[in-house]
């Protein structure tokens, strides 16, 4: 009769590890999708944002290489030190620890710009 019992509790022992294993890895898949999706539409905004930023510094740069005006010559230097932030920016490395930090330091430099 106790192993009768055994058998019952062992199994409804057996068949909640079978369900959490299950569950873990349905969990997991879906969560893989779920990242992605997210990491691919924020990456095309920030990518969008900072191609946005990329082209008004070249077309302000390219405006105003003819002025020779130390006011102009000025603004020039800022709109360098904007593309360089730009270049150096790591759209390879999703893992890159100052991506946010940098991201902001770009902002700043732009909203500087467009002032």
């Amino acid at each position: 009769m106790a192993d009768m019992f055994d058998g019952i509790v062992m199994a409804e022992q057996r068949f909640h590890g079978e369900g959490y294993q299950e569950g873990y890895a349905e969990g997991s898949h879906i969560g893989i999708a779920e990242g992605r999706r997210y990491g691919s539409l924020h990456g095309a905004k920030m990518g969008s944002e900072i191609g946005c930023y990329l082209g008004f510094a070249l077309t302000w740069h390219c405006l105003l290489q003819k002025c020779t005006d130390e006011k102009s010559s000025k603004k020039i230097r800022a709109l360098e030190s904007l593309i360089g932030m730009i270049q150096k920016f790591p759209y390879e490395d999703p893992t890159y620890d100052k991506l946010q930090e940098d991201l902001e330091k770009i902002r700043g430099k732009f909203k500087q710009l467009r002032s």
